[in-house]
């Protein structure tokens, strides 16, 4: 049996396809993690969404931005709707109610049984502990699992005025900046105050307070390999007990698959399905 870590789909599934294929992934002995982001920008979301849906038992995924993305705009929420979206074959689909069901119960991390590993779609801030991100993110999962979950995602989700932590942060707000840490999170500062706008890769960013939110000294999750997406300018990167997975599919990168067993990545070219340099959404 072998896990793989897939990167961001985005809404390409014939590069994913092509990849199980490279790699003889095999649903019936095999698991496949995904980072998140299944849907949005690519030109296959509908199906990807229902494909990793229907892996079944063989599959586990988180939630990411571009995923509570498309469960706002399923309630309706249209202010942070872009052109580049390509969501409405899924808001149109005959099954888009069965599809969000399944997807809003999606958990924020994921933890492997027996071994030392978690997932998450951006990252983790660097004051927890990975025992105390998988708290906070069963906190919002919770949420998402009861009738509450319309509420938060359509009223409170989304905005940038939740950017720093303390234990005693309540109400919306807490589950703001949970959601906020574990799918937009790239830099941050050491006690966690997040940074939206910076997305470039570290090399190409100076004069700034905030590190990416792996590489600060006292990180309190490095008993743990991380594995995350979000950050395709990051590309490929294996250090700091953390393994980037996000390699640019949907911007004519490749397709990544991270084999925890063996500790090799496998991947896949994949054409250009979006403009490198779209319109940023706000949230």
């Amino acid at each position: 049996m072998a896990t793989y870590v897939i990167g961001d789909l985005q809404g390409c599934l014939d590069p994913l396809i092509e990849l199980l294929a490279k790699i003889e992934f095999d649903p019936q002995h095999d698991q496949a993690w995904f980072v998140g982001d299944l849907v949005n920008r690519g030109p296959q979301s509908l199906e990807c969404l229902r494909y990793v849906k229907n892996m079944g038992d063989a599959a586990k995924t988180v939630l990411g931005n571009h995923d509570f993305h498309l469960l706002a705009s399923y309630l309706g929420v249209e202010k942070y709707r872009a052109k580049s979206d390509t969501l409405d074959p899924i808001l149109q689909a005959p099954d888009v109610d069965e599809l969000i069901n399944w997807l809003r119960q999606q958990p924020l991390i994921v933890k492997h049984e027996l071994h030392p590993w978690v997932m998450v779609h951006a990252g983790i801030p660097p004051q927890w502990s990975c025992s105390e991100a998988a708290g906070y993110a069963q906190e919002v999962q919770d949420i998402m699992c009861s009738p509450r979950w319309s509420e938060f995602i359509r009223d409170h989700l989304f905005g940038s005025k939740t950017r720093s932590w303390y234990p005693e942060l309540s109400g919306w707000a807490r589950y703001r900046y949970i959601v906020n840490a574990f799918a937009r999170m790239r830099y941050c500062d050491a006690k966690g105050q997040l940074e939206f706008k910076l997305k470039a890769h570290p090399r190409k960013v100076t004069h700034t307070d905030y590190l990416p939110w792996f590489a600060h000294p006292h990180r309190r999750n490095k008993d743990q390999q991380i594995f995350f997406g979000h950050w395709s300018t990051l590309g490929a990167m294996d250090a700091y007990q953390v393994h980037a997975t996000d390699t640019g599919c949907l911007w004519g990168g490749e397709l990544t698959a991270y084999c925890t067993d063996t500790q090799t990545r496998h991947s896949v070219s994949c054409p250009c399905y979006a403009d490198p340099k779209p319109a940023p959404q706000a949230h």
